[in-house]
């Protein structure tokens, strides 16, 4: 069963997932990385371009989503270095500090929260988050394009380009892309009519929209939807 709420840290979100029946399904791009706890480990998720399929049994998870474009200045290390990839949070931080969290979180009274206070610690510790990202994403999640966007920000392509690879992982095609993705999905979900959801979430038509999911999650759009539902 998967479960979220909002977290004490400006635009994260704090999720656990525990094992059910049913298994588990694919977690979706989503211009996101996450804080993980699995087991009593400590991990990363770097950015999804696709689908990530978690292997072997299922087992409980719990982690802290940042906000997109958040997450490297907090780490010390550039999105696109951990872009599809699940990696111990002990390959980016010393093993004594990684150490003293992992038994920090295993002594909270969830794992959930204890990730929680370990992201607000760093963030208290860490520049605040540069507000153009900010601007960058809600321009791109509005269906804002790219080139409009970079004027309106004041960036060059390559500019624009060289800052979405450190702070996102991608580029901002890829970033508008994954973004868009989510639009449709939510609106879907809520029962709007795929043809409308496709014009209101940006795609050319229901095809379009059709030909987006399945090439960025591996799952046609029925069996997603029946999944959610």
């Amino acid at each position: 069963m998967y479960e979220q709420r909002a977290s004490r840290l400006a635009g994260a979100v704090v999720w656990t997932n525990t094992p059910s029946g049913a298994g588990a399904g694919p977690v979706l791009p989503d211009g996101c990385m996450d804080l993980l706890w699995n087991e009593g480990r400590l991990l990363v998720a770097g950015p999804d371009t696709r689908a990530y399929v978690t292997q072997g049994t299922p087992t409980s998870w719990a982690g802290v989503r940042f906000y997109p474009g958040t997450a490297p200045a907090l780490l010390g290390v550039p999105a696109h270095e951990l872009r599809d990839r699940r990696v111990p949070l002990a390959d980016l931080r010393p093993a004594a500090e990684v150490r003293r969290l992992a038994t920090q979180v295993n002594a909270a009274d969830d794992p959930a929260s204890g990730l929680e206070e370990v992201a607000l610690r760093w963030a208290s510790a860490a520049e605040p988050p540069d507000p153009l990202l900010r601007r960058l994403v809600t321009a791109l999640d509005a269906g804002r394009p790219i080139a409009a966007t970079a004027d309106e920000l004041g960036l060059g392509a390559r500019q624009l380009h060289r800052r979405s690879l450190t702070s996102f992982g991608y580029g901002p095609k890829t970033l508008a892309r994954i973004l868009r993705l989510q639009r449709a999905l939510a609106l879907a979900r809520a029962g709007i009519p795929l043809a409308e959801t496709a014009a209101r979430s940006g795609f050319a038509d229901q095809a379009h929209l059709a030909r987006d999911v399945r090439e960025l999650t591996g799952t046609p759009l029925s069996r997603l939807l029946a999944r959610s539902g």
